[in-house]
């Protein structure tokens, strides 16, 4: 009883009915779903629309509008705002033809939205295009009941302390694998670049990683990844929160790791070219740890305590196969002297492309200080 009761309503109609329906023919046209960014950075919002034929790329799809004055995006008396769709996927809620596409939100002016913070980054990318950067980004979440509560937890108290729950097996070890293996599917189908998924520290705490995946593409990957997870689990009734440290006290938080290298750093000789990059972020901390979470570094320092497999926000660290350091080398990258390291700081709900950009501003622009340098005359 006490898990039926930590599941929404609409979890417990009838899915047998719903799949009749959705057999049914749609005569050539197609449902899309137009997937946005809302106003607090971290939500993501959509609505769906009716297309007479399939849409074989992006430009195939139409700009769109929708209220910004219901998304904290924009005043009730100028509230229309511009949707422009950027990157397609499959639907693998209403399956082909159907396609769910991510947008980009420009103002009535045309000027992007200010949770819109893919349009810098595609800038910075575009710059930077020749260095040829590849991110995977390891995506930390929490599995919630619909009372907030962590799913599958005692209603009462705590589960036994953490140990045997990373990467477990068994109905002791492990809550809420449905839920893991239905969005790692449908994200597959979507043509998401998921590379896996895992059982995390926390019991109820997950990770899928998404990548490798090149310039603004990492952006767009993981939130509709993102997007796919918030949907998956309505079906099943529960919530994924991406809070950087959903439970107080010895409980592992939340990040988004993010793993980077350019073409240089992947060469034979590389681990030169990695070093030389760390040094600049060691310069850059307080800069990098300000756009890593949506409230500027204050959802981290509940995260980022020197604890609990993270380092200190306060201290830039680096070392070899450390998870306690603000960046990791893997052990192999250091044997094979080129590759990738990781960047451990960004939280879960950071938003991959101001991580991304920032990443890219530093190491390959060489940017300095606090402050950013606009490229739009470039």
């Amino acid at each position: 009883r006490a898990v039926a009761m930590s599941v929404s309503h609409s979890s417990r109609l009838n899915k047998l009915v719903r799949e009749q329906y959705m057999r049914l023919p749609q005569d050539g046209r197609v449902q899309v779903t137009y997937v946005w960014i809302d106003g607090s950075g971290e939500g993501v919002r959509c609505k769906s629309r009716t297309l007479d034929k399939e849409p074989k790329s992006i430009e195939d799809v139409p700009e769109w509008n929708f209220d910004g004055s219901s998304t904290a995006q924009a005043e009730g008396s100028n509230s229309d705002m511009f949707l422009v769709p950027v990157c397609m996927f499959r639907d693998p809620f209403c399956l082909d033809p159907n396609k769910l596409v991510l947008c980009e939100v420009l103002k009535y002016n045309r000027k992007p939205a200010e949770t819109n913070l893919r349009h810098t980054c595609k800038k910075v990318m575009d710059l930077v295009k020749d260095s040829h950067p590849w991110f995977g980004m390891e995506q930390e979440y929490t599995l919630l009941g619909i009372n907030g509560h962590p799913y599958g937890w005692p209603d009462n108290g705590f589960p036994g302390p953490q140990g045997p729950y990373y990467c477990g097996v068994g109905a002791d070890k492990v809550y809420g694998r449905d839920i893991v293996e239905s969005h790692y599917k449908a994200c597959l189908y979507a043509g998401v670049k998921i590379c896996g998924t895992n059982a995390e520290v926390m019991p109820s705490q997950w990770e899928f990683q998404v990548g490798p995946c090149e310039g603004i593409e990492m952006g767009d990957h993981l939130w509709m990844a993102r997007f796919i997870l918030h949907r998956v689990c309505e079906d099943f009734g529960v919530v994924a929160t991406l809070d950087p440290k959903p439970m107080t006290g010895n409980w592992n938080g939340a990040g988004c790791h993010t793993n980077y290298s350019t073409e240089e750093m992947r060469r034979e000789g590389g681990l030169k070219h990695i070093e030389a990059a760390i040094e600049k972020l060691s310069k850059r901390h307080d800069y990098h740890i300000c756009v890593y979470d949506p409230r500027g570094g204050r959802d981290n320092s509940r995260r980022l305590t020197g604890h609990h497999e993270t380092s200190n926000i306060f201290e830039f660290s680096a070392g070899v196969a450390n998870r306690g350091a603000s960046i990791r080398i893997p052990r192999q990258v250091g044997q094979d002297g080129c590759g990738y390291f990781e960047d451990r700081r960004p939280a879960a709900n950071c938003d991959p492309y101001a991580v991304t950009e920032a990443i890219m501003r530093t190491t390959v622009l060489n940017e300095t200080g606090v402050e950013t340098k606009d490229y739009t005359e470039h």
